[in-house]
């Protein structure tokens, strides 16, 4: 049995909590927040045996075995570098770090402890996005051409002004590390490796510090080209709509519900035929949380970090992916500085490293 520790309070305990009690290899004995007597009242409440004030006494409990981190971006790496000395397998958060050398300081523990860690990134453990890659990797719509993105919501924190790391770009956040950080990676697990960008970041008219709109132009290394516009800033957006155009068709995945993770309806259509064809998605245990939409596909990415635990193999996304999204990140901002066209390609990153 793996006993799990949880580091943060609302993120950690609303999705990471029943995410892992899914699975049976798995017991979350601990969580950990900044509020020592709120962590305790909220441990009770949701039957953990262990509530603990700081993650330094969570992560070096001797009962914890594994540790889950819902942590702002800017504290990630200390948690999950503490863990991996201890010899403790990680699953963090996206993005994992506030900046490129926090990232880098995390996959390079991680390589040389040699255990299992995993990054959230859970748009690719929706089973309408993975049946979808299945469809690409198979050549359903033929070469790609291009894909487009646009990803319009308004988040609560943009609704209320709450200027928190999720608001901040400067903290690792903003648009572009609390949305983008999903789109650069899913891009790249869908469309192969992004060589080169330009990217544009806005905040509100009257807020400019609250970073709320990106706009990103994309090469990829097959050739194909990109676009992604996202706004957290969209008062009854159009949602989250993915369109991939092939030499020989089109495949969609279109979101128009206000739920991050569930509502994809995936559409596909072949030369010669003149219309999108539904294809149909059933996710059984998804009916299992109404409320919460995250919670299914967190729990398969917590799934495959227990058999990563238990078979001594890497789990994937890792921190691996997680440090090249966050060089992505960085890169698209230096972008926006700069206003300029930066290479991207994995061989320009790791000589810049």
């Amino acid at each position: 049995m793996i006993r799990i520790g949880i580091v943060g309070c609302n993120y950690g305990r609303l999705v990471h909590l029943p995410a892992f009690r899914l699975d049976p290899r798995c017991e979350v004995i601990a969580l950990a927040g900044t509020d020592a007597a709120r962590a305790a009242e909220l441990a009770q409440a949701a039957s953990i045996p262990l509530a603990l004030g700081s993650w330094i006494e969570l992560v070096e409990h001797p009962d914890v075995d594994a540790v889950t981190i819902a942590a702002p971006p800017s504290l990630q790496p200390a948690i999950a570098i503490r863990a991996l000395e201890l010899g403790k397998p990680v699953f963090a958060e996206k993005p994992m770090a506030a900046d490129v050398a926090g990232a880098m300081a995390m996959a390079q523990k991680a390589a040389t402890s040699g255990r299992a860690t995993m990054v959230d990134f859970n748009f690719s453990a929706i089973l309408a996005w993975r049946k979808a890659r299945v469809l690409l990797d198979e050549g359903a719509i033929g070469r790609l051409r291009h894909v487009t993105v646009n990803w319009n919501v308004e988040n609560y924190g943009t609704r209320m002004r709450i200027k928190n790391w999720k608001a901040m770009g400067e903290v690792g956040g903003g648009a572009l590390g609390n949305f983008v950080s999903h789109s650069f990676h899913y891009l790249e697990w869908l469309c192969g490796p992004i060589t080169g960008l330009s990217a544009r970041l806005t905040g509100l008219p009257d807020e400019p510090a609250m970073e709320t709109n990106a706009a990103v132009s994309m090469a990829f290394g097959s050739g194909a080209s990109g676009s992604l516009a996202v706004s957290c800033a969209s008062y009854l957006g159009s949602g989250h709509r993915l369109e991939f155009y092939g030499e020989d068709g089109t495949l969609t995945l279109i979101n128009e519900t206000p739920d991050y993770m569930r509502g994809f309806e995936l559409r596909v259509a072949r030369r010669p035929e003149r219309a999108l064809a539904p294809i149909e998605i059933t996710d059984p245990l998804d009916r299992d949380f109404p409320a919460d939409g995250r919670i299914a596909p967190v729990s398969r990415l917590a799934a495959d970090f227990l058999d990563a635990i238990l078979s001594g193999q890497s789990a994937r996304p890792g921190f691996a992916e997680g440090y090249r999204v966050q060089t992505l990140l960085d890169t698209a901002r230096r972008a926006n500085n700069t206003r300029g066209w930066l290479d991207t390609g994995p061989e320009v990153m790791e000589k810049q490293a």
